[in-house]
This record gives C-alpha cells, sequence and structure tokens, in this order.
C-alpha cells in the first residue's frame, strides 16, 4: 500500500514537472527577441512570405493557443515539428540521445570511480594532507567551467601533446558500427571492430573527463560526509573489538552504510549530467542533443527547445522516482517508515 501511494506522488509529481517545465520554456522562448518565421524566410523574403510562414507555423495565433496546442499534442506523445530541421522534434532527440547518454554514463563512471575512492580516503584520512588534497579537487572540480576545462583539455591533449582528438566522436572517413544500442564503443564491440572501438574510447575521453570532472566533487564530497557520520558511530567500534583489520571495517560496514544516503546525489547525477552535456558538447562538436539544442535557441526553434527540456526534466524526475525504488530494495526500513 505505501508503495503504491508512493507511486501515484510521483507520478503525479512528473505530470506537474513536465506541465511546469513546458510552460516555463514556453514564455521564456517567446520572451527572446527575434521572428523564427523571417529566420526561416531569410532577410530578402516579402512580408506576405513571412506572414505566411507565421500561419502555417502557428505563430500568428495568441499565446495561450499557442501553448493549448503544444500541450494536446504533447498528451498523444508530439513533441512538435522543429522549424530548423522540418522533422519531428522527437525523431531528432531520438537521433541525438545516444550519444548524449554514452557521453553522460562515461561521465558517470568517472565521477563514481574517481569520486568514492577520493571520498573514502578524505573521511578516513580526517584533517591529514590526503584529505586537504581531496577536498582541495573537490571544491575545484564544483567551481571549474566546463567550457574553460574543456578548451584547456583541448588546447593541451590536441593542440600541443597531439595524444588526443579534439572534436566529434570518430575520426573523419571512419564510419560506425551498424546501429544496435547508438553507442559507439558497445557497438563497435559487437561488431568486433577493435580499431573503431579505439577510436570512439579516444573521441570520448576529454568530452567525458571535462563533464565527469565538475561532477566529481560533488560524490566526493556527499560520500566523505557520509563516511564520517559512519566512522562515528558504534557498530564501526564494535566490529573493531571483534577483531577485523581497519580496512575490512571500513570496505565491508561503514563504504555500504555510507553509500545508502548517497544514492540520491549518485543517481541524480546522470540527470545534471544530462543537462550539463550542453557545453561539453558545444566545446567537442559531440554530435549529441546538447549541440542539438545550441543551435535550435540560435534558429529561435521553440519546438525543438521544449523538446529538449521536457525530455530531459522527463528522465529527472523517472530517476527520482527509480532511487526511492532503490531505497526500499537496500534498506526495507524506509518503506516501513512512509
Amino acid at each position: 500500500m505505501a508503495f503504491l501511494n508512493m507511486l501515484r506522488k510521483r507520478l503525479f509529481g512528473l505530470i506537474l514537472v513536465v506541465v511546469g517545465v513546458s510552460l516555463i520554456t514556453f514564455c521564456i522562448s517567446h520572451l527572446i527577441p527575434g521572428d523564427p518565421a523571417r529566420l526561416i524566410a531569410g532577410d530578402r523574403a516579402s512580408d506576405a512570405i513571412v506572414e505566411n510562414i507565421r500561419h502555417q507555423l502557428g505563430l500568428d495565433l495568441p499565446l495561450y493557443q499557442q501553448y493549448g496546442r503544444y500541450m494536446s499534442d504533447l498528451l498523444h506523445g508530439d513533441l512538435g515539428t522543429s522549424i530548423r530541421t522540418s522533422r519531428p522534434v522527437l525523431e531528432d532527440l531520438k537521433a541525438f540521445f545516444p550519444a548524449t547518454l554514452e557521453l553522460a554514463v562515461a561521465a558517470l563512471l568517472l565521477s563514481v570511480l574517481v569520486g568514492v575512492p577520493l571520498g573514502v580516503l578524505s573521511a578516513v584520512y580526517h584533517n591529514r594532507a590526503i584529505d586537504q588534497v581531496a577536498r582541495t579537487l573537490a571544491v575545484t572540480g564544483i567551481s571549474t567551467p566546463a567550457f574553460w576545462l574543456g578548451l584547456g583539455l583541448i588546447v593541451l591533449f590536441y593542440g600541443q601533446l597531439g595524444w588526443l582528438p579534439g572534436s566529434g566522436r570518430l575520426d573523419e572517413g571512419l564510419e560506425p558500427a551498424r546501429t544496435i544500442t547508438g553507442f559507439y564503443l558497445i557497438d563497435s564491440l559487437l561488431a568486433g571492430d577493435i580499431p573503431l572501438f579505439l577510436n570512439a574510447l579516444e573521441h570520448l575521453i576529454l568530452p567525458a573527463v571535462t563533464l565527469g570532472f565538475v561532477n566529481l566533487g560533488v560524490v566526493a564530497r556527499q560520500i566523505r560526509s557520509a563516511m564520517l557520520d559512519q566512522l562515528g558511530e558504534d557498530y564501526i567500534r564494535t566490529a573493531r573489538a571483534y577483531g577485523l583489520s581497519r580496512w575490512a571495517v571500513i570496505l565491508r560496514h561503514a563504504l555500504p552504510n555510507a553509500l545508502i544516503p548517497s544514492i540520491t546525489v549518485l543517481g541524480l547525477t546522470l540527470g545534471d549530467l544530462l543537462y550539463g552535456a550542453v557545453l561539453t558538447e558545444t566545446v567537442f562538436a559531440w554530435p549529441g542533443m546538447g549541440a542539438y539544442v545550441v543551435k535550435s535557441i540560435q534558429s529561435l526553434d521553440f519546438p525543438a527547445v521544449m523538446g529538449f527540456a521536457i525530455l530531459v526534466s522527463f528522465i529527472y524526475v523517472l530517476l527520482n522516482m527509480l532511487i526511492d525504488l532503490l531505497y526500499r530494495v537496500v534498506d526495507p526500513r524506509i518503506g516501513e517508515v512512509n
């Protein structure tokens, strides 16, 4: 019963978020100076042609009618038609989503694989040199702008050292493997093409490091805080009294319990990475949703911008729901309390 109540609340919250995001995005997009119809027609087009395009796109209707039509289409799974590409926005997002998700997952793995050990070491060696270094690295990651870090990595590893490529998902002239998952790394492995896999991996390193480093600090600080709380608990002293080694207690007892309150941060980090990929994809010319929405903003492509915002917001709320379910699996007492 508690589970069903939680599910109903989350589904209701999902609807509110979608409506709220669509309304805010719609208002902001229409406050931006410029005329999409004029951009489509060109500067030399006559006023009659521009007005005809405005009528075809429904831009001559009052704003509340435009929003009403958009929400009606949204209820039927239609995100509208892109003004810039003349394709359904949903089809565009489906085409660009795998590239963004591959980048976001790679950045999340980097954040977790580096951030969790960093947070553990920072807590275990509290107020020592390792703790100071870890905290400094975490603060640096949180405060470093992604576009600045990305440009710096390109200049160093592509421009100066020539070790890694600076843009794109593959070298020019290379064709991706047959699309199965949309992840170049996985698809190339499934096709048995190791050189293609290595080439895709080389292109993924710099953008993944850029995107992951910004969120690494968040993960490290959360793990550090949770570990410090656990290390002060009585059961830790009891485990040590039974003769368990220090690191056995830390890894087998303290860390699993510290991960429970960290699940929210780790899970929602993926949603943050999808939004944060906008700047990273622009810097590295990564052909994902971020680059797509930037071009759409420049073209005043309202349906594309709104479609992107709604999709990522939907994923964010869905992740939040899955995290609640995961809490109940990890610690059933949470479900009993609720």
